[in-house]
């Protein structure tokens, strides 16, 4: 049944819940939702969940036909699209847009704010001047970089919160702003912290506030507030007992800039991904930081009535940032490797110019605060710290880069396997680079009368979903939340490619969808983590490690339609799957040596449509946790988030695995790698299973 077009008009065109506390800030942003919106509550329904799973004669299941039937009930031609910006979406991006709507405010959905985001902002544009893909310390230094340049509000959110060295930069950072502040004579900057640390009392109340007694002590490490009198700060304890983890990790600074990554604030020897936001879709993601609150904010954000929209694109606005691409800007595309080159003269610049070495650009580290101003400067640094040393070989200075944690230091420290560049130098064709800037060129207008002086945003879309605590869920269920319905549909309607990064892959709607896609054209490319979490991945109802859902998209029958044939080696040769190799590596490390894993999450459809942020493709980022992720619309991002991808590790050459049982082999033994599970995992794999979350509670194992 279609949907009443006026009430649906004035749902998306009506007050957000941000828009009512710029009116009202002395509200709790719950309040406001359930003024605007009601509880949204989930209805449940006892249909039989294990055929609806099961593919039918065509292929598809019950699951897929249902969520295909939710964009029937919208007319994606009669939606305003003017929140998009200049350049219309696909017609993908669009039939994904519309079966959220229709989810959302479908009377058997999970609820209008089972997206984090009020509906009107749901639907958003902007750019992404930065790109990150490093170790998780890297991406870090930039969030510290942005909160030192501050001016009236941060808003910090992560999973896990755990003294480290990483948290060491955030709380530098903190006091560094501190400092700022009172230079300039004021105003505070008001601070506010959010993380997920389980805590008894959130059976009853699952948004705890955190004292300063307690979020000073060792285990977080937080500045204490007289060390900080220039600053306010309030922090948050969020979990949805049991399992409705907050595993969402954003950062939004005076609304102007927000950083959506994978990584937590911990030390541990992940590469993750980090994208920084600008346009409107800052609004949309400050919007899901006031329904991630819930409660009072005390005092008010100040940047309330001060939306991004109106802000423009403060990178690029800045001559340092525009300056590193030289007279590039204005073509047509850029390649990374010239993004490279132009960073590296402007380093050159910089060190000729005072005649000194790169040493000369000494890293930010816990207690050495080297802050950079912009975002250039950032670039110069860090491509400073990955240049090899006196008496160093290029791999050997990213190896010296990646090993931070004490595991991976060990013994010396994790040496490179892969062979070094021909030349054993740097080559801008194989540097390790982590700092990807975007030139103004990969935002071009849709039409040649469209100013050409600066990017021009593309469309996005918040997809996000809210947590559920109740450790049984249906799949009916889960399937419409808002990130689910775009991760399902993206696939669904793939004509030419998927690839997806994620450190696991298991979540049981997904799977037939997969193998749906390779069997008509489709390539499909995984890029998965070796033993991530594997202990967790063992519990009932997870769904199994990354090996034995390798296998089962391989051999299984059950994914395919009844009496299919199984995939032809042909169709195998379409599904792609490869572990995670790093960047100084030439095969996989297992997870469980915490010595070269990935975090990363990614999904890219057909070249142009993206899905980025903080959910796995497995059962935990599919049925319970807070996620927040934005999906895009462009063929250039892809194309240099792509380039970035592969550049920055070594999956790509050596990762492969068998398309017989799915498993990573060493190309000249047979042998699987140290610490595989290999497909079967035994008797009583439901006992590592429970020792894998109890890890994970404690923030020892992988999230």
């Amino acid at each position: 049944m279609a949907l009443h077009k006026t009430s649906l008009q004035a749902l998306l065109s009506g007050p957000s819940v941000s828009s009512e506390y710029a009116r009202d800030p002395q509200q709790t942003p719950a309040q406001i939702a359930k003024n605007l919106y009601g509880n949204g509550s989930l209805k449940v329904d006892d249909s039989d969940e294990e055929s609806k799973n099961k593919p039918d004669d065509d292929g598809h299941t019950k699951l897929e036909k249902e969520i295909a039937d939710l964009s029937a009930r919208i007319d994606p031609s009669a939606l305003d699209l003017t929140r998009f910006g200049p350049t219309p979406p696909s017609p993908l991006f669009l039939r994904i847009y519309a079966s959220i709507l229709a989810s959302i405010t479908s009377p058997e959905g999970p609820g209008i704010l089972s997206g984090m985001t009020s509906p009107s902002l749901l639907a958003c544009s902007g750019v992404t001047p930065l790109a990150i893909i490093t170790p998780l310390a890297d991406i870090v230094k930039h969030m510290a970089n942005v909160i030192v340049r501050a001016k009236k509000e941060v808003f910090l959110a992560t999973n896990f919160w755990i003294n480290s060295d990483s948290s060491h930069l955030i709380t530098d950072a903190i006091h560094e702003l501190n400092r700022r502040v009172a230079s300039r004579g004021g105003p505070k900057v008001i601070v506010k912290v959010l993380y997920d640390r389980g805590n008894p009392k959130q059976l009853i109340t699952n948004h705890q506030p955190v004292p300063p007694s307690t979020y000073t002590g060792d285990k977080v490490a937080l500045p204490a507030p007289e060390s900080i009198p220039n600053l306010h700060m309030q922090v948050l304890n969020y979990h949805v007992p049991l399992v409705g983890t907050f595993h969402s990790k954003f950062l939004v600074v005076d609304r102007e800039v927000a950083l959506l990554m994978s990584n937590n604030i911990q030390d541990n020897d992940n590469v993750e991904m980090c994208v920084q936001y600008e346009g409107s879709v800052v609004d949309s993601l400050y919007d899901v930081c006031l329904n991630s609150w819930a409660v009072e904010l005390d005092p008010p954000l100040p940047c309330r009535e001060e939306p991004a929209a109106q802000k423009g694109f403060p990178s690029y606005d800045d001559p340092t940032f525009m300056a590193l691409f030289g007279n590039d800007a204005t073509k047509e595309s850029i390649s990374l490797q010239q993004v490279v080159e132009a960073g590296h003269q402007a380093r050159d610049q910089l060190t000729e110019g005072t005649q000194g070495t790169k040493e000369d650009l000494p890293e930010l580290l816990p207690g050495e605060p080297h802050y950079d101003p912009t975002i250039a400067g950032e670039i110069r640094r860090i491509q400073a710290a990955y240049a090899p040393k006196a008496n160093e070989t290029h791999l050997q200075a990213v190896s010296r880069h990646f090993n931070i944690t004490k595991v991976q230091k060990a013994d010396g420290g994790v040496q490179p396997t892969a062979p070094e560049p021909k030349d054993g130098s740097l080559v801008n064709e194989t540097e390790m680079t982590p700092y990807i800037p975007l030139p103004p060129s990969a935002f071009p207008p849709f039409s040649s009368a469209q100013p050409t002086s600066g990017p021009t945003p593309i469309p996005m879309c918040v997809v996000s979903r809210a947590p559920y605590g109740t450790p049984l869920f249906e799949a009916s269920k889960a399937i419409r939340y808002p990130q689910n319905v775009a991760f399902m549909l993206s696939i669904m309607h793939a004509t030419e490619s998927v690839f997806i990064q994620t450190p696991n892959l298991n979540a049981a709607p997904l799977l037939p969808a997969l193998v749906a896609a390779v069997r008509r054209g489709v390539t499909v490319e995984m890029w998965v983590c070796l033993g991530y979490n594997d202990a967790g991945e063992l519990l009932p109802y997870q769904n199994g490690t990354n090996e034995m859902i390798a296998n089962r998209l391989y051999n299984d029958p059950s994914l395919h339609p009844e009496g299919a044939a199984p995939l032809t080696p042909e169709e195998k040769s379409r599904l792609k799957i490869y572990n995670y190799i790093a960047k100084d590596q030439d095969r996989p490390i297992h997870n469980k040596f915490k010595k070269r894993s990935c975090h990363v999450k990614l999904l890219i459809v057909d070249n142009h449509l993206a899905i980025q942020g903080n959910g796995n493709q497995d059962t935990q980022t599919w049925f319970h946790s807070q996620e927040v992720n934005v999906m895009l619309d462009s063929k250039e991002v892809c194309a240099r988030w792509m380039e970035g991808i592969r550049r920055n590790q070594n999956t790509e050459i050596y990762g492969r695995v068998s398309t017989e049982d799915g498993c990573w082999h060493d190309p000249t033994t047979g042998a699987m790698p140290e610490g595989s599970i290999g497909t079967d995992p035994g008797r009583f794999s439901w006992a590592t299973g429970i020792v894998g979350a109890v890890q994970r509670v404690r923030g020892a194992g992988g999230f």
